[in-house]
């Protein structure tokens, strides 16, 4: 099969300097850079450097698909926007990986088809396309999680694993808004094969999105009495470029002070019990499809039907005109006009077939069969529709 590998790196939170630029650029030559953006395709050969590494240590934000199947989003936040302890209750060996450096938190969505069949990109991603993921995580929105938790079930489900593992994996904090993705979260769900009815069960769960606007003074409050050396800290930092704007931060730490927990004492469902729900509700879901390809088909075979009928009563107004219409046709000795005399002509046998009987057709037809028999083409048609000889 043909190769494609679609490569791309962000900077967000501080422009690369010149010899960190000078660095990435002797990893390729053919890649798109700038201080802020890594973009490059591959239709043979391969990136040469380390991607996992680079967003360590350069980027905020990294892309990869292959049309083989393989998937990657990685995303790097300041560790105190998101604790890695936090977002590593999420975590599946299928499709999240957890982990800090340098004071930062790294999350690894990624998934990898098994099957080794082509896959087909109804979408061009981009980086964009997940680009208010980061600013969700780091203003407290754990939706993103989840999702990557559901698409490690989704590959269980898929790969029908032991189902005993099913019924120890306990999920994860359930965040609100399940029901009512972002964009970006819509877009992950799709990049990552989340199964939608795994992820309408698992929403049941989940309350409204916290979509209140926040009190400007209780916003101010509280901030007036974090400590100094914080808010000294953070718009150092600001200053300086070596962080992400404080906003999102500071949202988060406060909502953590006025927001109630998600789950409202639910208790936690096992992977078992989900795929069980999901299975049951697709089931059902597919079954209400069929029936109603089944009603939709019948609709449109006794619209075909009353159609064909009301072209047949107009034949029938006037019969002698469609059989002159029929010799006008043969007269041309046209490869299509052959199809429209033909097709006349069995709308002539089905009118006759309502009154009951063919007789007056079958004497007709038989002499146009001796006065054009020397019409090959004409008389392969006639016989292609059982005109008797």
């Amino acid at each position: 099969m043909s190769e494609y590998q679609y490569y791309e790196f962000l900077a967000i939170d501080r422009p690369l300097d010149d010899d960190e630029v000078a660095r990435v650029r002797a990893l390729s030559t053919r890649a798109d850079i700038t201080a802020t953006r890594f973009v490059n395709e591959y239709h043979w050969g391969d990136f040469k450097g380390d991607p996992t590494k680079l967003v360590e240590q350069l980027y905020d934000a990294h892309l990869y698909y292959a049309n083989w199947g393989s998937r990657r989003l990685v995303l790097r936040l300041p560790a105190g926007t998101l604790r890695a302890k936090e977002a590593t209750a999420y975590a599946m060996d299928e499709s999240l990986g957890v982990w800090t450096r340098s004071g930062h938190t790294l999350l690894d969505f990624s998934v990898s088809s098994e099957d080794g069949a082509e896959w087909e990109f109804d979408t061009h991603y981009t980086l964009s396309t997940f680009g208010g993921l980061r600013s969700e995580l780091a203003a407290g929105d754990l939706r993103a999680l989840y999702l990557a938790w559901l698409a490690g079930l989704t590959a269980w489900e898929l790969a029908e694993d032991d189902e005993e593992e099913y019924a120890h994996e306990v999920e994860p904090p359930v965040p609100a808004g399940l029901g009512s993705l972002t964009g970006p979260q819509r877009a992950l769900a799709e990049f990552i094969g989340v199964d939608m009815d795994l992820l309408a069960v698992a929403a049941e769960a989940s309350g409204p999105a916290t979509a209140s606007p926040v009190s400007r003074k209780a916003l101010a409050a509280f901030i007036a009495g974090l400590p100094a050396a914080d808010k000294d800290t953070l718009l150092l930092e600001a200053a300086l470029g070596t962080a992400p704007s404080p906003g999102p931060h500071l949202l988060a730490r406060y909502r953590a002070t006025t927001v109630p927990a998600p789950r409202g004492g639910t208790a936690p469902r096992s992977a078992a019990e989900l795929l069980d729900l999901a299975h049951a509700r697709r089931t059902e879901r597919r079954e209400r499809e069929r029936v109603a390809r089944a009603a939709a088909e019948r609709s449109r075979a006794r619209a075909a039907a009353e159609a064909r009928e009301a072209h047949l009563d107009r034949l029938a107004r006037d019969v002698e005109q469609v059989w002159l219409d029929v010799d006008d046709l043969i007269a041309q000795k046209k490869s299509g006009a052959y199809d429209s005399a033909v097709a006349l002509l069995a709308d002539l046998r089905e009118m006759e077939a309502r009154t009951g009987g063919t007789a007056d057709f079958d004497r007709r037809v038989g002499e146009l069969r001796v006065v054009h028999r020397g019409k090959p083409s004409l008389m392969q048609r006639f016989d292609a529709i059982g005109i008797p000889r």
